[in-house]
């Protein structure tokens, strides 16, 4: 029987099964985890089989929050359908949810906002678009990493999601990786992948 979950959240344009390599990679130092990478609700503005969690077609820093709340019904659903399935319902203190670029912004708004006090939560190469009220529990642990030479979501992104939860109070790391790009870098890899294994090490037994 698994003793975490791991959801791992892909980019726009993309689909779960891109970001699976990285559970086979993080399994090595979490070999009881459960690893699940699901596709995004919408279909890609784009067109073909690949998903987005939300358009952004015609999207501003003005609207982009909006967004971001209109897409989390349909979130919600599918983590929630994630959870039961994997047997965390209850035990979200053995779950983490790891993001990548659009993914890492439907992450952070996840545990920032409060909706999922989840032990981890990573984002990588992400925007923080969420709007107050933000109500992030203590119990959750945040890990931000940014490549410096990002051309698709700036640095200063992961910046200001650490400032305002640092404003609350609460403990977060940040990383700037650089000349990284807008990828998932080896060290973004190592980074994330210890910081799992930190939150959701095997839990103490009596």
């Amino acid at each position: 029987m698994p003793d975490s979950l791991v959801v791992l959240l892909h980019g726009v344009g993309a689909s779960g099964a891109d970001l699976m390599p990285l559970g086979r990679i993080w399994a090595r130092t979490l070999p009881d985890a459960d690893f699940d990478a699901p596709d995004a609700p919408e279909p890609f503005d784009g067109g073909g089989p690949i998903r987005q969690w939300f358009s952004l077609e015609g999207v501003t820093p003005a609207n982009r929050p909006a967004r971001v709340a209109a897409a989390r019904p349909a979130f919600d659903a599918l983590v929630a359908g994630i959870v039961e399935r994997h047997g965390f319902a209850g035990r979200l203190d053995r779950v983490a949810i790891v993001g990548f670029s659009q993914g890492a912004t439907m992450a952070l708004d996840a545990a920032m906002r409060g909706r999922w006090p989840v032990a981890a939560a990573v984002a990588l190469s992400g925007r923080f678009a969420s709007p107050e009220p933000l109500a992030p529990s203590p119990k959750t642990g945040f890990l931000i990493v940014h490549g410096a030479a990002d051309p698709v979501v700036p640095a200063t992104e992961g910046e200001h999601a650490a400032t305002a939860l640092r404003a609350r109070g609460l403990a977060v790391r940040h990383h700037v990786l650089p000349g990284v790009g807008h990828e998932i870098a080896p060290e973004a890899m190592r980074l994330a992948g210890a910081f799992l294994a930190e939150r959701l090490g095997a839990p103490m037994t009596a």
